[in-house]
């Protein structure tokens, strides 16, 4: 008999069971969201109270800040657990967490990606430095992020005298994908998507789990005509397909070829970047920035520093990457993280985890919320709410080089150039150069142990992590390091012999 895996997404919707873990993939601004599945299974809810307790994992932020993505899920008793990356684009959930609502817990956003792979493949779960010494680190809270969480997602364990930790497998009852096009076998194609990211690897742990598949996608088409190449995700995994012809690539965007790398096309011109605080950490940072260097750029400010080099012509110099999978190309920023126009490749997002945690990135720039004396930055627990890291953690823990890029204070700030100097008019409110940070995101000692070099760039001072300490490195022109640097932070830094020398004056110009 012919196989018809194409359904409505009210019958999708009703294949999600009461009690499901439920793997779900995406990015910020509708990336890779199954945005037709998300909304059917909470439109059940709404009318039925059905599916409850769901046990929710995501490696990446899902969401609007308002009603899609994440959101959809957040009613108080459709959900029990959520197994989140990144929160940030979901505030409905984030409360119902500082509720104690649901039982919150972050991961590291490419261990989740990976860990689906090693619970596909049948394997004892995932093992990995990643983590060690951070808050999923089973001895400093085993990512628990509030008190009604209690499951222990993480072990600590020796192998041939190296630590690492083990995070735990699971099954995964349902994966809600998406697609670009799908035959009525039910095999689907990404072609027309910005990013593959762990869609492949969340089949695979569903399907081997015994689970159900389902997949959304843009347009169905007929047996045999989508290229061998061009499937993604077999038939022989897929359990449903849905279409949806209103699927767009971000919310804001219906199709554009070059973010998806189908076509080349011209990037659209933008008006020059005047002068912040951000921007002088961002030229700052690009200075770190070595031929051929392969090299990540996180969430936030420094989406900044891919702008500045776009900007001045120098982005064939480098390879250019980012953790949903994409190499090259201009990298967007803002919402829109994730995407790529004129991207030269794209692979699954664990895969491209696999490259950073063997040592292939020479260099990252990511930000930082927070960080102290010893080096340890936080940026997933800030002001009480949950965050989580996404890929920073697998990224800082893997790079040669890290470069955290923030402001040195924060709410409240206010900078301007003044000719090759920095002027301050108005300090920030809240410190981010701390005694001790809230939660360890990635760990000052563990990189020292590991080698790394580790630079703290912020707009009126550059700070680098040692054995011995948190040494001042630079200065910005016009800024006085007693009362503007040493007075206003948590500890007193290590000081080179003769002082801190001076910031280029060019990140002080408008």
């Amino acid at each position: 008999m012919p196989r018809d895996k194409f359904v409505t997404a009210e019958a999708a919707a009703a294949m999600v069971g009461d009690g499901a873990t439920v793997g779900l993939i995406g990015g910020g601004s509708g990336l890779m969201e199954a945005s037709c599945l998300f909304a059917a299974i909470e439109r059940r809810f709404l009318d039925t109270a059905h599916p409850r307790e769901l046990r929710l994992v995501h490696a990446l932020g899902i969401g609007d800040k308002a009603e899609r993505g994440l959101n959809r899920f957040a009613h108080e008793g459709m959900v029990r657990a959520v197994i989140g990356g990144h929160w940030v684009w979901s505030p409905r959930m984030q409360q119902l967490a500082a509720e104690e609502k649901i039982e919150a817990y972050v991961l590291p956003g490419g261990v989740i990606g990976q860990l689906y792979r090693e619970i596909g493949a049948g394997r004892p779960g995932l093992f990995t430095h990643v983590g060690l010494g951070t808050f999923v680190d089973p001895r400093f809270g085993g990512g628990r992020m509030n008190a009604r969480a209690g499951e222990t997602l993480a072990d600590v364990m020796e192998i041939d005298g190296r630590e690492v930790l083990r995070y735990r497998p699971f099954p995964v009852d349902v994966a809600l994908l998406r697609g670009s096009y799908a035959d009525a076998d039910g095999n689907i194609s990404l072609r027309q998507e910005c990013a593959n990211v762990d869609a492949f690897d969340l089949a695979l742990a569903a399907h081997n789990s015994a689970g159900k598949v389902i997949v959304q996608v843009r347009t169905a088409v007929d047996r045999g005509t989508i290229p061998a190449r061009d499937v993604h995700i077999p038939g022989a995994w897929v359990d449903a397909v849905v279409v949806d012809p209103e699927q767009s690539m971000t919310y804001e965007i219906g199709y554009d070829p070059t973010l998806s790398g189908e076509l080349r096309g011209p990037v659209p011109p933008r008006p020059p970047e005047p002068f912040t605080e951000r921007v002088a950490v961002a030229r700052r940072a690009s200075l770190e920035l070595r031929e051929d260097a392969v090299v990540n750029y996180g969430f936030g400010m420094p989406d900044l520093v891919a702008r500045i080099v776009a900007d001045r012509g120098d982005a064939d110099r480098y390879y250019q990457t980012i953790e949903h999978g994409v190499y090259g190309g201009d990298l967007l920023t803002g919402a829109l993280f994730g995407f790529g126009r004129n991207a030269t490749a794209y692979i699954n997002g664990p895969s491209q985890f696999d490259f950073y945690a063997g040592g292939g990135l020479d260099l990252a720039f990511l930000g930082f919320g927070e960080f102290d004396a010893q080096g340890n930055v936080n940026v997933s627990m800030l002001g009480g709410v949950t965050v989580g890291p996404g890929g920073f953690m697998d990224i800082a823990a893997n790079a040669g080089t890290v470069v955290f890029c923030g402001t040195f204070e924060a709410k409240g700030l206010r900078v301007r150039a003044g000719e090759g100097r920095l002027v301050v008019d108005r300090p920030g409110a809240v410190p981010k150069v701390v005694a001790q940070v809230d939660q360890v995101t990635f760990s000052g000692p563990q990189a020292v142990a590991r080698g790394q070099r580790v630079l703290f760039v912020t707009e009126r001072a550059v700070f680098r992590l040692t054995a011995e300490g948190i040494v001042l490195d630079e200065v910005a022109p016009g800024i006085d390091v007693q009362t503007q640097v040493l007075d206003r932070m948590g500890f007193a830094p290590v000081l080179p012999p003769g002082g801190p020398a001076l910031m280029p004056a060019d990140c002080f110009q408008e």
